[in-house]
């Protein structure tokens, strides 16, 4: 497969803090080839040190005034987690009820979770107290919190796919009843629920993508300068047109 991402030959820049090309590359891979994994994790438990691995590059994350707002909770016990699947079923019940039949059709097909499959459940959070009430560059954008909890996502799924390890992304419950059983606080919110585990393929292509549900946009037709709108510019600085 010819990689989007593939690192120009340039001499190797270590002296001003660039990686070296081929450190660069499995950068660029990772952010290429990670994949939301469903339906192919394998029983095996994890390692605790990767599991330290994984939440610790989490816990690297960029976070607004370095406030650090995120908690992980781990969920291995089956029958906690065949409760969250009960939560999932009921979840999806609703919203398979919002589509046309033909898409009704499609999306009882797909495979959304693995809740009871995969090994290791995380719950990722955001205590939305964490640095009181002054959190420097917080003032004015007051959901930088939730957003540099999505960057620990981010940083621990591209790390897992580093490791070969799938990660799935579990959005379809009520955080209520999610918050409820796992006797979350009120002032803390859900961020995501993420199935975690070794995995007998990745795919080389979105699974949504491949089972015809959604297609990659083109990233041309992304692409503002000065202002929202026009004149678009492909990557490589030309016109897009």
């Amino acid at each position: 497969m010819t990689r989007k991402f593939e690192a120009a030959n340039t001499p190797d820049r270590t002296k001003t803090g660039a990686f070296s090309n081929e450190a660069r590359s499995a950068v660029y891979r990772a952010i290429e080839t990670r994949r939301d994994i469903r339906d192919d994790f394998l029983p095996d438990p994890l390692p605790e040190a990767m599991i330290h691995r994984l939440l610790g590059a989490a816990h690297h994350a960029p976070s607004v005034g370095l406030s650090q707002p995120w908690n992980f909770i781990l969920l291995r016990d089956e029958g906690r987690r065949s409760a969250v699947h009960d939560l999932f079923e009921k979840a999806n019940e609703e919203a398979k009820a919002l589509l046309a039949d033909d898409r009704k059709t499609l999306y009882s097909r797909l495979k959304l979770q693995g809740i009871l499959k995969a090994p290791l459940n995380i719950v990722v959070t955001c205590d939305r107290t964490r640095g009181g009430p002054f959190v420097l560059g917080k003032t004015h954008q007051t959901d930088m919190d939730l957003y540099s909890t999505v960057c620990a996502v981010q940083n621990l799924w591209l790390a897992a796919r580093a490791e070969g390890i799938g990660v799935g992304w579990v959005s379809i419950f009520h955080e209520a009843d999610l918050k409820e059983l796992l006797n979350i606080p009120e002032h803390v919110v859900i961020i995501a629920y993420l199935c975690v585990g070794y995995v007998s393929e990745h795919y080389t292509r979105p699974e949504l993508e491949a089972r015809g549900w959604a297609e990659r946009l083109p990233l041309k037709d992304l692409i503002f300068e000065n202002g929202w709108g026009e004149p678009k510019i492909s990557p490589d600085g030309g016109s897009a047109e």
